[in-house]
């Protein structure tokens, strides 16, 4: 609340409230996490960031986006 952060739950029985994040986490831990071994924390920032920011959002073909990025279709916008 001091930050004006909104925590926000599912009501029971509505679990579609959060199916975008679910989906995020399961490429996330799929694409990046699992297959890779990381020795240091710096390391692992570095490959978030870079999935994130460089991957997830500007290469990564979205099905629910038409086979768009994300960035791409932003810029439609």
């Amino acid at each position: 609340k001091e930050n004006g952060i909104i925590q926000s739950m599912s009501k029971t029985g509505c679990p579609y409230d959060n199916a975008p994040m679910e989906r995020f986490y399961k490429s996330f831990k799929a694409e990046l996490i699992y297959p890779n071994k990381f020795n240091t924390e710096d390391q692992l920032d570095e490959a978030v960031n870079r999935y994130v920011h460089v991957w997830y959002n500007h290469i990564r073909p979205h099905s629910y986006n038409g086979g768009l990025t994300p960035f791409e279709v932003r810029n439609l916008a």
